[in-house]
Order: structure tokens, then sequence, then C-alpha cells
């Protein structure tokens, strides 16, 4: 008789699974700090107390935060469709392409609150664009969406670097990036609102593209499970040859899915070049798409989990920059090693301690948990 297959309550499902692989993470990355010498449980608290402890370090996680829930939201969505998008990157920097052309030519005559949905049309829309060829591909030519969107992202960088190193760098500079914008295409910060709480921010990027990132948060939720392309994609996501058997458009139902997802994932642009550094230069992503990847595996492609993932993120690069300040034996290698354990439990090992979880609710109250007896034919 084969093992009975327990589905789990929500809140484990969602809640206790990930909680579990975040603490074996950490204990495993505790080990590796003991390895260099150091005290893992100082590590810890400098690593809270530099993301959460002051204001300033809220300020910058909620700000890394940002970023990493578009690329999350964008990640979910093309994985309800049974997509891995993993062009973020690409789809980004074009993204800031668009942004960059937008700013460069209101920010002298336009108000912020008036470039700011200018440039998140562009930034959508190029977003958008640049996911709509390798989802044709996939759609049309059957084409690897993993291996096209790959590409996509070197492309992406290289028509990054022709641009920066071209038009759009202005004629006095030698760096590759464009000129610095005008007050009318910088976002105001958002600092002002962890002031409320009495915290003292010296200086802090978070701006209000976090407000756009929860808005879209929410849309995204609305989008997947209370509107009809959400459910055509949900079911065309968990079993193609149903989707079409109930006459759902293969083609239409992955374009358009791509087309959200990339339009999400150039969203995150605008985080970095108008809350931050003002200006496109190169690497502005720096690596945010592919981290949304881990985001959104471990939200378990839910908005809210998204959000609480990002946050966590965004800790791990506040509190990791304080503590390789703190403490000079751990290296920005050994927080990246760290950000990959993270990565590691609530990805690739989602599953580990499922099994071991279900069997103990199954012995605690077999019928809460719905158990479903599956009977083998075998021993």
């Amino acid at each position: 008789m084969s093992t009975p297959y327990a589905k789990l309550p929500a809140w484990a499902d969602y809640g206790l699974i990930p909680v579990i692989n975040l603490f074996v993470a950490f204990v495993v990355a505790g080990f590796v700090v003991l390895l260099v010498g150091e005290n893992p449980f100082r590590a810890a608290v400098i690593l809270v107390e530099g993301a959460f402890g002051r204001g300033t370090g809220i300020a910058f996680t909620l700000f890394y935060a940002t970023t990493f829930i578009f690329s999350g939201l964008s990640v979910a969505v093309a994985a309800h469709c049974g997509l891995f998008n993993i062009g973020g990157e690409g789809q980004g920097y074009i993204a800031g392409l668009g942004i960059g052309v937008v700013c460069l030519a209101f920010d002298s005559v336009l108000p912020w609150w008036l470039t700011f949905p200018l440039a998140i049309i562009a930034s959508a829309a190029m977003g958008a664009l640049w996911a709509l060829i390798p989802a044709y591909l996939q759609a049309k030519r059957g084409s690897h969406i993993v291996i096209t969107t790959i590409m996509f992202n070197f492309i992406a960088a290289s028509v990054m670097v022709y641009a920066l190193v071209g038009f759009l760098k202005p004629a006095i500079s030698m760096a590759p990036q464009t000129r610095t914008f005008l007050d009318g295409a910088q976002l105001p910060k958002l600092n002002w609102v962890i002031e409320l709480f009495g915290a003292k921010i010296r200086s802090a990027p978070l701006n209000v593209s976090f407000l756009l990132a929860l808005v879209m948060a929410y849309l995204v939720w609305l989008l997947i499970w209370r509107t009809r392309l959400g459910y055509e994609m949900r079911t065309y996501g968990h079993s193609p040859k149903a989707a079409r058997y109930a006459g759902i458009s293969e083609i239409r139902i992955v374009i358009v899915a791509m087309m959200i997802s990339g339009a999400l994932a150039g969203m995150m642009a605008l985080n970095p070049t108008m809350g931050d550094q003002h200006n496109v230069a190169l690497d502005f992503v720096s690596g945010a798409g592919f981290v949304g990847i881990a985001v959104a595996l471990m939200g378990r492609l839910h908005p809210v989990g998204i959000v609480l993932a990002a946050i966590l993120f965004g800790m791990l690069y506040q509190g990791g920059a304080e503590l390789a300040f703190e403490m000079p034996a751990i290296s920005r290698d050994m927080i990246v090693i760290i950000q990959g354990l993270v990565i590691l439990f609530a990805g690739a090992l989602e599953h580990m301690f499922r099994p071991y979880i279900q069997a103990l609710f199954a012995s605690i109250s077999p019928k809460a948990v719905g158990i479903e007896a599956v009977k083998g034919k075998g021993a």
C-alpha cells in the first residue's frame, strides 16, 4: 500500500512549510558563519538589526523589496500559466530605456506626478513588447520559453550598452549613462511615513514606486483569482490539454500571459531609475530579475506571499551589507551564499519536508486534513 496523500490546511501549506524551509536555511547559514570563526547568533542579530533596527535600515529594506515585488509578480503571472519567465532582467533593461526616453523628454516641462504615469506606461509597454517575442516563438513555433528568455537577457544587455554609449549619453560625458533627470522625473521619497513612527532617517531612496508595487500586487490577485482571463491562465497552467478541450486558445493565452509578465518586469525599472539614481545607467537592474524567481517560489506564487518574500530578500540585502561591515570575516560573497541557501530551501527543496509534515498532520487528525487514501497494487 502506498503512503496516503494528505491535503494540508492552507495555513500549513502557505505558511508553515515556507517558515520551516526558511528556518533550516538560516540554520545551515549559521554553520557557514561558524566555519569562518564568527558567532552565528551575533551575526543573526546584526542582520536583523541592520534591516529593521533603525529607520534608515527599514527604508532601504523596503526600497530593495519594491523591485523584488515587481519581479516576483512577473514570474508568478507566467508560472500560473505554466510558463517559466526568466527574462525579467532583459525586460527590465529594455523598460529602462523607455523610462529614460520619457524622463529626458518631459522632466523639464512636466511635474513628477504627470511624468510618472507616462513612465509607467512606457516601462510596461517596453517590457511587454520584449516578452512578446519569446511568447510568440513559444506559442507559434514551439520554442522553449526558458531558452528564449535567457537569450533575450543577453540581447537586452547589448541593446542597453549600444543606447547608453550612443544616443542616450550626453555629448560631454564619458560615463555610459543618461544625464541626471530633473525634478520633473524624480519620484518623491516615502521616508516621512517611517518617521511618523518616531524613527530617524538620514538618507534612503524609498519612494512612491513602493506604493505602485503594492497596487500591482492587488491587481495581480484580482487578475489571477477574480477574472475569466486568470481562470483561463490557471487552467492552461494545470493542463494544456484540458484548456484546449475547453476552447481556450493556446496562442492567445500564452502571449497575453507573457506580455503581462513582461509588463510587470518592466515596471521594476521605475524604482532604481526614477526613485534612486535618477538616471539610466548600465546594470541598474542588478540581478533583481533572477531574485524575482526565488521571491515568487518562496511566496508560493501568491501576491501576499510575494510581498512578504520580497521584504525578506530586502532584509538580506540591507542586513547583509551591515553584516559585512560589522563582521569583516563575513564578506559580501558569504552574504550571497546565505541568499543562495534561502533560495535553495525555499525553491529547489521546497517540498523536502512536506512528506513528514503530511504524516504528522495525518497522525494527529486525518479527517481535518482530508486524507485521500491512494491504494497501490504493490506491497
